[in-house]
Parts: C-alpha cells; sequence; structure tokens
C-alpha cells in the first residue's frame, strides 16, 4: 500500500510501512496544515501531543495573572568610616546576589540603597596616617567620609545629628518605608542607633536628638524597622545617647563579629549585643578581622536571618 502527500504541484510517495506510526503522523500533520491539502485549502487537524492549544495558552495566561505581584522591600546598607556608599557596594555585591535569590520564595524583590554620610574627613582623620614628602596634603578632599566623629577629648559623638538628618533625607527620596538596614562598623552603630530612634514608643532625650529622632519617624511613615544587621559594629558610649539602650533595643538584630577584629574591640561589639534584647538577637562569628566576609558559608545565615523576619511578618499578616 502506498500513501501519496501532494504539495503543490509535486507528489512525493512512501511505503506506509517504512515510516514510523509517530513521523507518519507528524508528517501529516506538517504536509496538510503547511502546505495545504489537495484541493489548495488547510484542513484542520488534531494538535500534536506536547503542542499548545489557544485554551492551553489562555490557561497558562490566566494562572500567570493570578500570581501575586512581587512586593519590593527597602533596605539600607550604611557604610563604614572612611568608606562611601558606592565603595561599599562594590564590597558587598556577593551579598546582594544571594540576598534576591533568598527572598524569591516570598515574593520578595530587595532594593538595596547605599547612601554615602555627609562629614567628608581629610586625610589626617583616616586613622594610621603618617604624612610624607609625596603624600597628598593634609587639607585636600578625598572620597572618605563619616557618619559622625568622635571627640576624643570628651568623648561625644560630633556631626552624629548631620549623619542622622542625611538618612532621614535618603529615606525620603526614596518613599519612606525602609523595612531593614545593614551596617558595617560606625555604619553598624549607626544602624543600632537608626533602629533604636524608630522604636515609636521609645521616649528621646535632648533637644538636639529629638530633632534628628522625630525627622526620622516622620520621613519613614512612623515604622518601626523588621530588622538590623551590624558588621564589626558598636554602641554609642555617650551619655546622652543612653535613651538609645535603654529599654533594650527590641528590632531583631543579627550581629556579625570577626574572630580577629583589632580595630574594634570585642568589648565595644558586645556592649551592642547586650543592649539588644534577648530572644531577639543573634550572633555569628567569623574567623577573620575587619570586614565583611562575603564567602558563601558567611553570607548564607545573614540572608537566612533576613528572610526569616519576613516570614514572620508575614505570617502575623495570615492571621489577621
Amino acid at each position: 500500500m502506498l500513501y501519496t502527500f501532494r504539495v503543490v504541484t509535486r507528489s512525493f510517495r512512501f511505503p506506509v510501512s517504512s515510516i514510523p506510526v509517530s513521523r507518519f503522523h507528524r508528517l501529516q500533520h506538517f504536509c496538510t496544515n503547511k502546505m495545504g491539502d489537495s484541493t489548495g485549502t488547510n484542513t484542520p487537524q488534531t494538535p500534536l501531543s506536547g503542542t499548545s492549544t489557544p485554551a492551553k495558552g489562555k490557561q497558562q495566561q490566566q494562572k500567570n495573572n493570578n500570581k501575586p505581584a512581587k512586593k519590593e522591600v527597602k533596605i539600607l546598607m550604611l557604610h563604614g568610616y572612611t568608606q562611601s556608599g558606592p565603595l561599599f557596594r562594590a564590597k558587598v555585591r556577593a551579598l546582594e546576589k544571594v540576598l534576591a535569590k533568598a527572598l524569591v520564595p516570598l515574593n520578595l524583590v530587595p532594593n538595596l540603597i547605599y547612601p554615602t554620610a555627609p562629614n567628608r574627613l581629610s586625610p589626617r582623620d583616616i586613622p594610621g596616617y603618617v604624612p610624607s614628602e609625596n603624600s597628598v596634603s593634609e587639607e585636600e578632599e578625598i572620597d572618605s567620609w563619616a557618619w559622625f566623629r568622635k571627640d576624643e577629648a570628651s568623648g561625644n559623638y560630633k556631626l552624629l545629628k548631620e549623619g542622622m538628618m542625611r538618612i532621614a533625607e535618603v529615606i525620603e527620596e526614596n518613599g519612606g518605608g525602609i523595612e531593614g538596614v545593614i551596617g558595617f562598623s560606625q555604619g553598624g552603630c549607626v544602624a543600632g542607633i537608626l533602629a533604636a530612634a524608630l522604636e515609636e514608643d521609645r521616649s528621646v532625650d535632648g533637644e538636639e536628638n529629638e530633632e534628628w529622632a522625630k525627622r526620622l519617624r516622620e520621613t519613614n511613615k512612623g515604622r518601626k524597622l523588621k530588622f538590623f544587621v551590624s558588621y564589626s559594629g558598636f554602641w554609642a558610649v555617650p551619655e546622652d545617647l543612653g535613651w538609645l539602650y535603654e529599654p533594650k533595643i527590641r528590632t531583631e538584630s543579627l550581629h556579625v563579629l570577626g574572630g580577629l577584629d583589632t580595630v574594634v574591640e570585642e568589648g565595644r561589639s558586645n556592649g551592642l549585643v547586650e543592649r539588644c534584647e534577648e530572644g531577639k538577637r543573634a550572633v555569628v562569628v567569623h574567623p577573620g578581622g575587619h570586614y565583611v566576609p562575603v564567602g558563601k558559608e558567611w553570607v548564607m545565615p545573614v540572608a537566612g536571618f533576613v528572610m526569616k523576619c519576613f516570614k514572620e511578618e508575614k505570617k502575623e499578616e495570615e492571621k489577621l
């Protein structure tokens, strides 16, 4: 038995027995639907297995439309003393990528915001600076910044108001609603300050402190943070900032410390840990020094902590 397919004006003859059934149907489908039958018209055919139909396409589109929209979550990234926003970002890009992947199951997209502190430093402000004949002028402007300066005589923090007002400005520029903060060194200290100041029922001491704390609360629309992460951070020792830690900080916190850190003493870092409420704080110690570890084994705990904070909030929302 022979079976004939007509394509335009040419005919191809194949012994049916020599064509596997699956290939036979595909060839039949191709010749009839793509090139027309013997009359030159296209005859509707049953779709091949595995091909999409208009109904299936519509169902898939409806399924995609039913997916909840992804929610953006804003996280402040605060650099350390002598750094800048862009420099800090360059150092923690690995953390960015892991955070983004970790929040996918929660349908969240992190928006990491890297502000630069307002207080410019000069070369002589850099720890370990020793002038030489070929060095830049002590007054030359360099790309090094600070959230505040410590007065060595009194121990007080100079320019802290300017640093906190800068953060309030950045929050306002980004529409408020900051949900977390990650900071390194001096930025880790400021992360704790920010978390405490945004706890709405915390009373503020001092007229100058009231000014920047009020501004922060206004720009973040009265919302406290869900978490803060402090890398090699420390507590603010001046007496006029004691209100930040009494009562203890209730915001969820993770403290990542370097076992060989010689820049920030262990006691200063532990001082911040101890001023956070038990049950809402966690500590990770890596074997390095004063830096943000970006190896997978040290980035994953941070991503897991952030994900946990958002998961807990989601569970609370589902109960309502």
